[in-house]
């Protein structure tokens, strides 16, 4: 018996090769290691691209169909394998045809959404503000949006483009740009990752966005100047949560009259950047125009410019408007007496950007182009593009705001440090545009609350204040409105919608489990339950990129120049 099973054991590991060939062993098959890995190990920078009042079904709410007339002078044709599973007009096409905001109450502004195209570029601001945007959620029907932050166009597009009639009215706040004109988006999605399903972490304006992305936290309000009292609400527990754009007290450029500071007495820790330095990790926000010592020259009838009014003139919009390049309220680490530069002090060298010195890791984006070519990249960077290019309506528009993306990335992408990089694509705001989706997790009860009665954002408050001994606060309803978020890096999942629900503090989330080993944030922080970036990226096997084509584009267009 023991000779048979011995026999048969051989039999199944030799092949005969003819009566008289030599016995062969057959190797054992192969198989592929799969060696999960986190984002800890292999991205070393984070650079964080933080422009200026979008709403997702603004920029992508026909996505991945465009147009596509003769008229346009870009076209736009979707890879055949771009993923269906999204959240706009195409999923939803009676949004386009019986949209709940085509009804009465909002007067001559009733409208289903409509295209604008390229020669619409630029057009005027809607109201973003805490309370008229939870209105035009009107208790989540998403209904309200004309007749509650539409803002008639003040640049009379009917006019000047041949637009339809409705953009001179608050209709306007309905309009969307498809892959003809936000073509650098679109193209950056179809190549790299793009969620759907990431919103404001609070209803509100600039401030809200800044403050979230860096901190969680709006609650905290440490004083505030009497032209700022509207901006700041009771938080029912003896503080104030602030509900609207103020500038940041102290800074040079901001406003003397209407300005707050943030937890100027709250302890440590206190926003993303204390933590990162208690770490040693190298960061820095780099805002245009931050650097008030350059003057940008004149051009036609407009004056040169320097200091805190240093301007530009938008390239794309009729007129030719000039806008400061630095926006104080912009600038979350100006809130903050741990992490602020008032005086905008100037980094000691380019060799110490990123590091502690007199500039405490505030500059301006033209020290970030100078870090980068000198390769200091540091583990770090947030960007605020200056002014005319930040997507901002009513001073900025999408062709001037991806002329300085795709300028910005395709440098990240030429330089050493791309294998290891990953560029976060957000927003502050929505700016007023209609977005259809709704996703509100925390509740408020305050005088600036409307969305479901008169001071009231829902029935419940979940979070709790930086100085409320855990106890829950008002003034940070949220989610707010959904926002565009894109992930460009070796490491995203290529052509890849994600359908996580995210928000501003998520960025936080991800930076502080990149480099900080998961820390989070003081007490109330929205870090602690944002949604996780992870989805987007494919970290399935440390030792190989799994995107290893770097997509370049060209700034003008939007169009692919190089990579597939």
């Amino acid at each position: 018996m023991v000779r048979k099973a011995l026999a048969l054991v051989m039999s199944a590991t030799i092949v005969m090769s003819g009566c008289n060939s030599a016995l062969t062993t057959v190797p054992p098959p192969t198989t592929t290691t799969v060696t999960p890995t986190t984002s800890a190990k292999v991205i070393k920078h984070v650079v964080v691209i933080f422009d200026e009042n979008i709403s997702f079904d603004h920029y992508f709410g026909t996505y991945p169909n465009a147009a596509n007339l003769s008229t346009d002078s870009t076209k736009f044709t979707p890879a055949s394998t771009t993923p269906t599973n999204i959240s706009n007009y195409v999923t939803s096409p009676a949004l386009l045809t019986a949209n709940p905001n085509l009804n009465a109450a909002n007067g001559a502004g009733a409208t289903n959404p409509f295209r604008l195209s390229a020669a619409q570029a630029g057009t005027g601001d809607q109201d973003h503000s805490y309370g008229p945007e939870q209105l035009a959620f009107d208790n989540s029907k998403m209904d309200l949006f004309p007749a509650s932050v539409g803002t008639p166009d003040g640049s009379a597009l009917t006019a000047a483009t041949g637009g339809a009639a409705i953009t001179d009215t608050t209709g306007l706040t309905m309009g969307y740009y498809d892959g003809n004109t936000v073509t650098a988006m679109w193209n950056y999605a179809q190549h790299y990752a793009l969620n759907d399903h990431s919103f404001g972490s609070t209803f509100g304006a600039s401030t809200q966005g800044a403050i979230n992305l860096v901190s969680g936290q709006t609650n905290g309000v440490a004083s505030y100047t009497s032209g700022a009292t509207s901006g700041v609400v009771a938080d029912g527990q003896g503080g104030y949560t602030l509900v609207n754009d103020e500038d940041p007290t102290g800074d040079v450029c901001s406003s003397t009259s209407a300005s707050v500071q943030m937890n100027a007495a709250g302890g440590k820790n206190i926003n993303i950047g204390d933590l990162l330095n208690t770490a040693g990790v190298t960061w820095g926000f780099f805002e245009g125009g931050f650097n008030l010592s350059v003057t940008n020259p004149g051009t036609g009838t407009n004056p040169s410019t320097t200091g805190c009014n240093r301007s530009t003139a938008a390239v794309n919009i009729p007129g030719n408007p000039l806008k400061a390049d630095y926006i104080p309220h912009h600038e979350p680490f100006q809130y903050y007496a741990s992490t602020a530069n008032p005086l905008h002090l100037r980094p000691t060298s380019t060799a110490a950007i990123g590091t502690t010195d007199q500039a405490n890791h505030q500059y301006d984006t033209i020290d970030f182009t100078n870090a980068l070519a000198a390769g200091n990249l540091p583990a770090v960077s947030f960007l605020k593009a200056p002014g005319y290019q930040d997507g901002h309506a009513g001073y900025s528009d999408p062709l001037d705001e991806q002329t300085w993306l795709v300028t910005t990335i395709n440098s990240i992408e030429e330089s050493s440090f791309w294998s290891s990089t990953a560029i976060i694509i957000a927003y502050d705001d929505s700016d007023g545009w209609y977005d259809h989706l709704t996703d509100i997790v925390n509740g408020s009860a305050t005088t600036a609350d409307a969305l479901n009665g008169t001071g009231l954002c829902l029935s419940s408050t979940t979070l709790s204040g930086p100085d409320s001994n855990g106890k829950p606060v008002q003034g940070r309803c949220g989610h707010g409105p959904r926002l565009p978020l894109l992930v460009i890096s070796p490491w995203a999942n290529k052509n890849y919608i994600d359908n996580t629900p995210t928000d501003q503090a998520s960025i936080t989330r991800f930076i502080e489990d990149t480099f900080l080993s998961g820390q989070r944030l003081p007490t109330g922080s929205f870090d602690a339950t944002a949604g996780t970036l992870n989805s987007m990226f494919n970290f399935q096997n440390g030792a190989v990129v799994p995107n290893p084509n770097v997509v370049k584009l060209d700034p003008t267009t939007g169009a692919v120049t190089s990579g597939n």
